[in-house]
């Protein structure tokens, strides 16, 4: 009998007995990471009736958001709608502001406690995706594990459509969906600026030595430098983007742990970057580390010139690795880092302006107090994408094709991060050189297709996948961007909805009806959405024939603005008309781009049905933060009412420089 036991306890099966199984979940909803996106996900679906879960591996909400990322990538404030936008307004009442995109951590972690409070969604801490069950092609549950800490339940969530929300798209791929995963050949979709790239952003000068020993190949290569060949402009790879962590730094010595030797700590690993200092003495703090100020003495520090805080070329098996192998594949990155701040901090091989700057840092006392204040959260620019019955390309980015199912909208640069380090042979000599960096921009916002956010029918019909989409690498590199993802998440989960009522496959809903809802229901609470006026739209500004429309300037909301000079005592004016369907009160605000020669100050004149009321802005009072070039200015409050005389005039009365009309905006209160 002994050893009868012995026999059937070494048999494979008999360890899963000792594994609990909790009674299943059943939800509408099961939205897998507890990214920005599927905070909002979550929420916009409990908004619509639904019952819902959200399912996040890690200890915090929020993903990049909450995890470094506060110098938030928006390229255009006009290609932000609905909740994601009223998170960055929400973000501004913190600050005592109408709108920001600039924030500390826990500030905004913070704010998504709230939305998920708010809408009293389900959260499971903690546990991460084991299987899915799919049968004709529908998912029918799937069965998550504990990802840290002594248990052993297994959890089961049935429901009717799943989201995935993560940063890896693991539901997508556990799902059977059609993913891939690095740079696909510029060929592949016609295009120029995928695949193998030796640009000059983000570069090493010419003649930095690759050798440990200078000018000695047998030496070895220094740490970090691959020894693949180059290949010809826009050859197709699975090479991944580098990751690197988005850093929050203090210099407020009240709030400081001082940046101290990490495990494992090497110092010829950043050799590098003493090599390309001597080469380019250009080369200083802020061009090496790129700390974008946060409010009270914070950073978020980001990758910057040839040697930085990415780790260049080892990341390449996390986006399919293992839990096991991108856990190390994190720390290894944490750990370089870490190292990277002690190096530029204490090495006495540094330069020391470069030096004394650093030593002003360090850790914030009051940032990720539960994990030794570093982030959990890596920046994972890119991992699988998603082949959709629509791939998203680089001719959309460029307005070459439009899509008319857009459900939100990007305007980013196409931005892709470095890949891989390599010796390249110029003018007879070797020397090191970054690959994979592209940043192209110079193009308006743009829509991004609903049929990018979903698999093909016969592959999945109920799962919607607003992250890791359906995008060539250099489109996917322009769309990437947090409070993008926000907006499509939300458009996920009202499809989602959908679907449900309809009983039918995300494949199968009204699109045409999805845009109307985030038309009429920006916010999914049924509230009177503000009022947007553009000056692009004709059927609300009307102006005379002596303003020109600047297409796509820098700082302009949305893809123009009109500017004129003032000439002599000739007052030009441009009107703006908002359409008013509710009576209301409403706050006014004006949109002002910063731009070159403008005027000193600018006049208008608020109408309000009877009431007017003529306003100055000084432009030495306009302060813009962030990845932005304009912001909105408060001209006041004012009931207005259908029907009414409503309209906002911008007038060259008194102008000495270039005035500009963009946008003007009416917020119900």
């Amino acid at each position: 009998m002994k050893k009868l036991l012995i026999l059937f306890a070494s048999l494979p099966f008999f360890s899963t007995l000792t594994i609990a199984q909790s009674s299943p979940t059943t939800v509408d909803i099961c939205i897998y990471g507890g990214s920005s996106a599927g905070v909002i996900a979550a929420y916009t679906a409990k908004k619509m009736g639904k019952s819902v879960i959200l399912i996040e591996p890690g200890r915090h909400l929020g993903g990049l958001t909450t995890g470094g990322l506060g110098y938030t990538d928006i390229g255009n404030k006009y290609a932000i709608s609905g909740i994601a936008r009223d998170y960055y307004r929400q973000i501004g009442k913190h600050y005592g502001k109408f709108e920001q995109w600039i924030f500390e951590p826990h500030v905004a972690e913070d704010l998504f406690q709230q939305y998920v409070k708010r809408a009293d969604v389900n959260v499971l801490y903690s546990y991460r995706l084991a299987s899915v069950a799919k049968q004709n092609g529908v998912i029918q549950r799937i069965t998550v594990e504990p990802s840290s800490g002594a248990s052993k339940t297994l959890r089961t969530i049935n429901a009717k459509v799943f989201l995935d929300c993560t940063y890896e798209g693991d539901l997508m791929a556990k799902a059977g969906v059609k993913y891939t995963v690095g740079r696909e050949d510029n060929k592949t979709y016609n295009e120029t600026y995928n695949g193998f790239q030796l640009l000059d952003k983000h570069q090493f000068a010419d003649g930095v030595d690759p050798y440990k020993t200078p000018g000695k190949p047998e030496s070895g290569l220094l740490w970090g430098i691959s020894t693949a060949p180059v290949l010809a402009t826009g050859t197709g790879s699975k090479l991944v983007q580098a990751y690197n962590f988005r850093i929050c730094l203090s210099s407020d010595p009240a709030n400081m742990i001082p940046i101290t030797k990490p495990e494992g700590y090497d110092s010829t690993r950043y050799e590098l970057l003493l090599r390309a200092i001597d080469k380019n003495p250009k080369l200083a703090f802020n061009t090496i580390l790129k700390p974008d100020r946060m409010p009270n003495q914070k950073t978020d520090i980001n990758n910057n010139g040839p040697f930085s805080t990415d780790m260049i070329g080892d990341n390449q098996d996390f986006p399919e690795g293992s839990y096991e192998r991108r856990a190390k594949i994190q720390r290894a990155h944490e750990l370089y880092n870490k190292g990277l701040l002690y190096f530029i901090g204490h090495d006495p091989r540094m330069r020391k302006d470069i030096q004394t700057e650093m030593l002003k840092f360090g850790y914030p006392k009051d940032e990720y107090t539960d994990s030794g204040n570093w982030s959990t959260q890596m920046y994972v620019r890119e991992a699988r994408r998603m082949i959709g019955n629509y791939v998203m390309t680089q001719a959309n980015c460029q307005g070459r094709e439009v899509v008319t199912d857009g459900v939100g909208m990007a305007a980013y640069t196409m931005d892709s991060h470095n890949c891989q380090r390599l010796v390249v042979e110029k003018n007879g000599q070797r020397m090191v050189k970054n690959e994979g960096d592209v940043q192209i921009g110079g193009f308006p916002p743009y829509p991004i297709s609903y049929r990018c956010l979903i698999p093909k029918a016969e592959e999945c019909k109920n799962l919607l996948v607003p992250v890791c989409l359906s995008a060539s690498h250099i489109a996917y590199g322009s769309i990437r961007m947090e409070p993008v993802f926000m907006v499509l998440a939300q458009s996920s989960a009202i499809a989602a909805s959908m679907a449900i009522d309809g009983k039918t496959s995300v494949q199968a809903i009204d699109v045409k009806k999805l845009q109307s809802v985030l038309k009429t229901n920006p916010l999914a609470d049924g509230s009177t959405p503000e009022i947007l006026v553009d000056n692009d739209d004709p059927t609300q500004v009307t102006r005379a024939s002596n303003w020109t429309r600047d297409n796509n300037p820098k700082g302009a909301y949305g893809p123009s603005y009109f500017t004129t000079l003032a000439s002599g005592g000739d007052v030009k004016t441009i009107r703006f008309r908002p359409a008013v369907t509710k009576a209301a009160t409403y706050q006014v605000y004006i949109y002002f781009p910063k731009i070159a020669g403008a005027s000193s100050k600018t006049n208008l004149l608020v109408s309000a049905g009877s009431q007017t009321k003529d306003i100055t802005i000084r432009e030495s009072d306009i302060r813009v933060e962030g990845q932005t070039s304009g912001e909105w200015v408060l001209l006041g409050t004012y009931k207005l009412s259908p029907g009414e005389k409503n309209y906002v005039d911008v007038t060259t009365k008194d102008a000495d420089g270039i005035v500009v009309a963009d946008a003007v905006l009416f917020v119900p209160n």
